[in-house]
């Protein structure tokens, strides 16, 4: 069963022919492919999956990370720091290609997250959820025939500026096959006691949004009174959203560690899943 979680269905046209925003924050326990197409055409804002992952499930995948120390993004690039264990395509799109040192800390961190799960790989599980609910391949994007690392696992502590993500954009000819939207994916291993929610706009990048740009990120000045469609999730929650929005996290208040383990999602014209860091 379903609820949204932010604005009901609300006529906003200021004439007497109706517009909806649609953009509204649902809350879920079963993952269903509407919602993957819902937030794809940009009718819904973000999809929080209740339970994707059991409380024993996730204290297991932590007690693995105790033994496992993360490294983290490029702090000249992302400040405040982010601990993440894995390589994102993003660290590459400086260099404008995924050249060997990404293939390199890829087979070194596949071989550490493998094993976090009492010997198995938490990203079978969550790979798996969307392999049960959608009607078509699901399989790891590939660049020059070689599968993309995929299943990051971050901890976000003092919050991440406004940005927004789409590898087509920054990074074009990276995939074999470019999708023709790209969504994210959080699952919430573990989650403070407040702070740490996701904020979603209605708005995607413009070139006149260099102007506001603020290291990493854009200024939020740029979107307010935009929609907004804000989650917070729980520990074992995950998280679906369209990245090319500009989105941020908050930063986290009182115990506990805000760990996720993330990917980007994107369909293909052929009706492919795939799935990437």
């Amino acid at each position: 069963m379903a609820e949204l979680d932010s604005r009901r269905l609300e006529d906003v046209s200021t004439n007497s022919s109706p517009i909806y925003t649609l953009f509204d924050a649902e809350v879920t326990d079963d993952l269903r492919p509407d919602h993957l197409l819902r937030l794809a055409s940009g009718v819904l804002g973000a999809v929080r999956l209740r339970g994707f992952g059991s409380a024993e499930l996730c204290a297991k995948i932590m007690r693995g990370l105790d033994d496992h120390p993360m490294g983290a993004y490029d702090a000249e690039v992302v400040h405040p720091p982010v601990a993440k264990l894995g390589p994102a395509a993003y660290d590459y799109y400086g260099a404008r290609e995924l050249n060997q040192e990404y293939w390199s800390n890829a087979q070194e961190a596949m071989a550490v997250r493998s094993v976090l799960l009492d010997g198995a790989d938490p990203l079978d599980h969550a790979v798996g959820r969307f392999r049960s609910v959608w009607q078509g391949p699901v399989e790891p994007a590939t660049s020059r025939g070689r599968p993309l690392f995929a299943g990051m696992i971050r901890e976000i502590s003092t919050g991440m500026k406004m940005h927004w993500d789409e590898i087509v954009r920054e990074l074009p000819g990276a995939l074999d096959t470019e999708p023709v939207c790209q969504l994210a994916f959080n699952w919430y291993l573990s989650m403070p006691e407040g702070g740490g929610d996701t904020w979603v706009y209605r708005r995607r990048w413009s070139p006149l949004d260099e102007k506001h740009r603020e290291g990493y990120g854009w200024s939020e000045d740029m979107v307010a009174g935009e929609p907004v469609a804000a989650v917070r999730p729980e520990a074992g929650d995950a998280i679906v959203f369209d990245p090319r929005n500009y989105h941020l996290v908050r930063a986290s208040e009182g115990e506990g560690r805000r760990v996720s383990l993330s990917f980007f999602l994107g369909i293909t014209g052929q009706g492919r899943l795939l799935y990437w860091s």
